[in-house]
Formats: structure tokens, C-alpha cells, sequence
């Protein structure tokens, strides 16, 4: 008894001595790992999220059958009779998309809206007696559906008379910009497109003034060019981000306009200073005004664009041209129809939930919730997520366990909780112990899509080779995509 006494003080003296010991201060909740600069701000994570966009490429040129027009057209072409933007805006919201970009002006000059500034617009057409303006239409109808609306103001001007003259460009253009942004409420995202003909006059852009003003007047808009400063065009207008794709670049070694820099802007850069993530461009049909001639893209190209975009930290901004009666056309409408009915179909079950996840480690170890594997399954792709507890030389791993009818996909998703900036250098994954793919960056999200078809396993693990920092994986999807049909293979189970 006298023992059992003792160790009863004892302890209770033990117990005395730690809270004391201990500040009251300290809690036991796990904290977050620290960021990896740079970091997205809240208009990029907004943006990032929307992984499609809509761009509406319209003006002289739909009547024209032209892509460049000469800035001699006669204004009086431009007369789409049956124009309704309400049509635009409930085809681009039963296809997915929350914000739409408009061309206000392309490098013809013409402005589809009354600038007091030029009268190369609507006023000297014969659409509705020259009262009319695109814009207004078009920004009434987006506010209708809740969608945000975009803004594209060509720098290259080949009708004014200015161009070329460089502060009286720039005095102009900027006169225009502050129009666009002033008029019609609240701009998400502005487009600065860096095309020029060869045989253009000699012309320096202040990129820099207009950046700034477009930040004083519209404090939550993402500013798109060639290099940023908040969103960065990828290089190409086919849709294709890099394998390699980081959202961080270097933004005091770019000039807008130079061809030099698309490999660069095409895969990023680990070592960037600036956090500027991708947009990828394409059309929907071969040009990017609408043509008669022309047909919208099958649904598998549209596919294969998606999984080398939205699939490769990007956002896919999808032209569909307004034809001349000024509606989106009936094939093209379609088309988008089934594109999105695909990809609803693909990724709206995730054969990985419900199985068995663990994990080589998590921080805080396993008895605290906070950065748990489960955390991959959720609904959260920015806050929630997996991280391990501590540096590892053979890598980080989570993994799910099937059961006994065992997993059939043909398709993995991995998100990155990029809030806390981009991390991932190299990732394979393992199926059944058999490495089956071998990858680079993540990023917001990175889709494979298996090339042997579809495939029934009891284990896939996800292995992070390297990584800025600890990796954080904020969600882990399988997929079925019956759309898929791989080169050699008819979609058959393989063991």
C-alpha cells in the first residue's frame, strides 16, 4: 500500500510540474507547414477554379469571312440582325462556363461599342440605326445568368490613323480602356493580345500605364498578356500546356510580344519569382472568327484539349464565334452540349471513394485529423489536404486500397492545395506495385489518362519523388472516361 501511496503523489506531483511546465498557450493542434512563396492571390485562386472559359470572338470580320481584317472595312458591313447576346450567355451557361471574354475590339479597330473616341464602330452601322452597342448586350445578359464577363482590347489597331504615333496611340488606347472599364460594372479578367503583323509600324506599347490603370479601376480583375502580370498566355493557340507546366515565372526577364519566350511560357519556371498561371487559348472551330465553311471540332479533339489543359495546371478558355446573324450557331452549340456532357460523366464519380487510404506519414502524426489522407476525398481542393510529417530520402507516398472486387479507371486526377503555392517536381504512380506512369509538376490539377485503356487493380499509389517543401495533395480521383479509346487498345480491362 505505502508503495501504491507513493507512486500516486509522485505522479500527481509529475502532473503539477508539466502544467506548470507547459505554457498555457501551447496547443495541441497541429499547425500548417509554412508556404512556399510565390502565392496566388484570391482573383487567381477564383480564376483557377473556373478551369473553363468562354471567349466570343465577334466584329467585322464574322462578315467578312476574314481572321485579320484590314482596318478599311466599311462599318456599314456589320449588321447582325437577329444579335442576341441572352442566347451567348445561355449557351455558355449550360456548357459550364462563368466567365465569357468578348472581343470589343479586334485589330481591325472596330469597336463594337459607341467609343466617343473613334466613330469606326456600331454608331456608323446599320444595326438597330447605329443606337446600338455589343457591349452593353452583352454585359446585361452575362449579369441575367450570374455569369462574369471578360473584355478583349487589341493593342494592334490597323484602322486609327495613330497607330504608330507612339503617345498618341497610347493616349488613345488607354482613353478606350478607361471607357471599357468605367461603363459596364465589373470586369473579371482584361485581354491584351500580343499579335502584330509583320509589316506593322513601329510601335512601343506603355503596357505598364495601362496595367495600372486597369488595376486602379477594377481592383478584382486578372490582367491576361503574353507574360502576365496575373494571368500568362501558354505559348501556343492549340490548347496544349507543357507536361511540365509551373504557374511561377519571371516576369522582369519577359518582353510582351517576343516569340522567344513560348517555351517558356509553355512550361514555367520551379525558380519563379512571380506566381502567373497559364490560360490556354483555342477555338473551337479551325479559325477564330466564325466561317460557313467551317465545323466545330469533334468531341475527342475537344477532349484531348481538355486533358492537356484544365489536365495540366491550366484553364481552358474555348473560343465559339458568334456567326453573322449574331447568335452562336446551332453545330457549335451542340458540340459543347456534348462536351460537357462528357466531362460531367468522366469526373463526376470518383471510383476512389470508399475504399481504404493510408499514407507513408502525415504531420502531426496519426493521431490528429488535420492533414490525414482522408483529406484527399473531400470536397476542399484548396484548404484540405495530405502532407507528411517529415523529409523523406525515398519520397512521400498515399495510397488506395480497393476492395476485394478491386478498382477499375482509366483515368487519375491529383490536385495540389496551390494556396500554399506549387510544390510538386516529379510524381509516378503505382498500380499494384508496377510503376505506370512518371510525372513532373501537379499544380492545381494533373490528369492522366492511361494509355493502355482501362485498368482493374487492387493498390494505386501516388509517389512524390521530389517536391519544393513538403507536398501537399489536396485531392486524389479515379475515373472511368468510356470516351477514351487509346491507340492499340479497345478499352479492354488489362490485369
Amino acid at each position: 500500500m505505502a508503495k501504491v501511496y507513493w507512486f500516486s503523489i509522485s505522479a500527481f506531483v509529475f502532473l503539477q510540474l508539466v502544467e506548470f511546465a507547459v505554457p498555457r498557450w501551447v496547443s495541441t493542434t497541429t499547425t500548417p507547414p509554412l508556404p512556399i512563396l510565390p502565392l496566388p492571390s484570391a482573383t487567381q485562386l477564383k480564376w483557377q477554379q473556373r478551369e473553363l472559359i468562354m471567349f466570343l470572338h465577334f466584329g467585322v470580320n464574322t462578315f467578312t469571312d476574314s481572321e485579320w481584317g484590314t482596318g478599311q472595312e466599311d462599318p456599314s458591313i456589320f449588321n447582325p440582325t437577329g444579335l442576341n447576346a441572352h442566347q451567348w450567355m445561355d449557351v455558355a451557361a449550360n456548357s459550364g462556363f462563368s466567365l465569357v471574354i468578348l472581343t470589343a475590339k479586334h485589330h481591325d479597330g472596330f469597336c463594337l461599342w459607341p467609343s466617343k473616341y473613334t466613330d469606326h464602330s456600331v454608331t456608323c452601322s446599320p444595326w438597330k440605326d447605329g443606337n446600338g452597342d455589343v457591349v452593353q448586350e452583352f454585359v446585361d445578359a452575362a449579369k441575367i445568368r450570374g455569369i462574369d464577363i471578360g473584355l478583349y482590347l487589341s493593342p494592334w489597331d490597323r484602322h486609327d490613323k495613330r497607330y504608330g504615333h507612339e503617345v498618341e496611340y497610347n493616349e488613345y488606347y488607354l482613353a478606350q480602356l478607361q471607357e471599357l472599364l468605367t461603363r459596364y460594372g465589373s470586369v473579371q479578367e482584361i485581354w491584351f493580345d500580343g499579335a502584330k503583323g509583320s509589316n506593322a509600324p513601329s510601335m512601343s506599347y506603355y503596357f505598364q500605364d495601362w496595367f495600372s490603370i486597369v488595376k486602379e479601376l477594377q481592383g478584382s480583375i486578372n490582367i491576361f498578356s503574353d507574360a502576365g502580370p496575373d494571368v500568362r498566355w501558354v505559348g501556343d493557340e492549340n490548347g496544349y500546356a507543357g507536361s511540365t507546366c509551373w504557374s511561377t515565372i519571371n516576369r522582369t526577364s519577359l518582353r510582351i510580344g517576343e516569340g522567344s519566350i513560348v517555351s517558356y511560357l509553355n512550361t514555367g519556371d520551379p525558380k519563379g519569382t512571380d506566381w502567373v498561371p497559364p490560360e490556354c487559348d483555342v477555338s473551337i472551330r479551325p479559325g477564330w472568327f466564325w466561317h460557313k465553311s467551317q465545323k466545330p471540332k469533334p468531341l475527342s479533339q475537344l477532349l484531348n484539349i481538355y486533358y492537356n489543359s484544365v489536365g495540366r495546371n491550366c484553364v481552358l478558355l474555348l473560343n465559339v464565334p458568334p456567326n453573322t446573324t449574331g447568335l452562336i450557331s446551332e453545330t457549335d452549340n451542340r458540340r459543347l452540349g456534348e462536351f460537357r456532357k462528357a466531362i460531367d460523366t468522366i469526373f463526376s464519380i470518383n471510383l476512389a471513394e470508399g475504399n481504404t487510404i493510408k499514407a507513408s506519414s502525415q504531420r502531426g502524426g496519426r493521431k490528429t485529423a488535420e492533414f490525414g489522407p482522408e483529406n484527399v476525398l473531400d470536397d476542399d481542393h484548396l484548404w484540405s489536404y495530405w502532407t507528411p510529417e517529415d523529409d523523406s530520402k525515398d519520397g512521400h507516398w498515399i495510397e488506395i486500397t480497393g476492395n476485394e472486387k478491386g478498382l477499375e479507371f482509366n483515368v487519375i486526377r491529383i490536385q495540389e492545395a496551390i494556396g500554399l503555392g506549387q510544390r510538386i517536381k516529379k510524381h509516378e504512380i503505382y498500380i499494384d506495385g508496377k510503376q505506370l506512369v512518371k510525372g513532373t509538376t501537379i499544380g492545381y490539377k494533373r490528369l492522366h489518362r492511361l494509355e493502355g485503356g482501362v485498368v482493374h487493380a487492387r493498390r494505386v499509389r501516388i509517389l512524390i519523388k521530389e517536391s519544393r517543401g513538403p507536398p501537399l495533395i489536396s485531392s486524389v480521383g479515379l475515373h472511368f472516361d468510356p470516351f477514351w479509346h487509346p491507340k492499340g487498345s479497345s478499352n479492354k480491362t488489362l490485369v
